[in-house]
């Protein structure tokens, strides 16, 4: 359970002022559907973050829990300078065309969220929990817990809710995960 709990604050706090969240605010306007969107969201990143889950847990595996406690470790503490850094609404895909707002959005979160700092994460708190599905169920509920919100009222949350404080706040978040997967092992 811990393995859940911990994926699923952790993304949702990190992934407020994401590139992901952006789009999702971007595609909400667009379309003007939420549901389709919504679903889009939950079908991209439960795929994106289950192969991020097994990729972490085979890692894992593979180089052995003295290794990967100083990989995970490390690996937090850097995610928490790269949670600091804002994202830009324009990075990533644009979902153009006549293929509609489920499909746009499935693809488009799909592509933005390779590489993203919550797949990192996922690959990360798998390798720490060599739990994937609780992993991978903890940070699809934590993207759909920020990014829900921000498809249905995406204008007034981001005049609302300061971002650098909830930067600062994932940042650390990120470092105490770091320094506990490199004490505690």
């Amino acid at each position: 359970m811990e393995a859940f709990l911990v994926s699923a604050g952790l993304v949702a706090i990190a992934e407020i002022g994401d590139k992901t969240q952006l789009l999702a605010m971007l595609l909400a306007t667009r379309y003007r559907r939420p549901v389709p969107i919504i679903l889009g969201i939950f079908v991209a990143t439960l795929a994106n973050h289950a192969i991020a889950a097994s990729v972490g847990a085979a890692v894992a595996a593979w180089l052995g829990p003295d290794a990967m406690r100083w990989i995970v470790g490390m690996l937090f503490i850097a995610m928490a300078g790269w949670a600091l850094i804002p994202d830009k609404a324009d990075e990533g895909p644009k979902a153009t065309g006549r293929v509609g707002a489920f499909l746009a959005t499935t693809i488009a979160f799909f592509l933005v969220e390779i590489g993203d700092k919550t797949q990192i994460a996922t690959v990360a708190l798998a390798a720490r929990f060599h739990a994937i599905a609780l992993v991978t169920a903890g940070t699809t509920l934590g993207m759909m817990l920020a990014n829900v919100p921000a498809v249905l009222f995406g204008d007034v949350l981001a005049r609302r809710i300061p971002l650098k404080i909830v930067r600062i706040g994932a940042a650390v978040s990120f470092v105490v995960l770091g320094v506990a997967a490199l004490l505690l092992g």
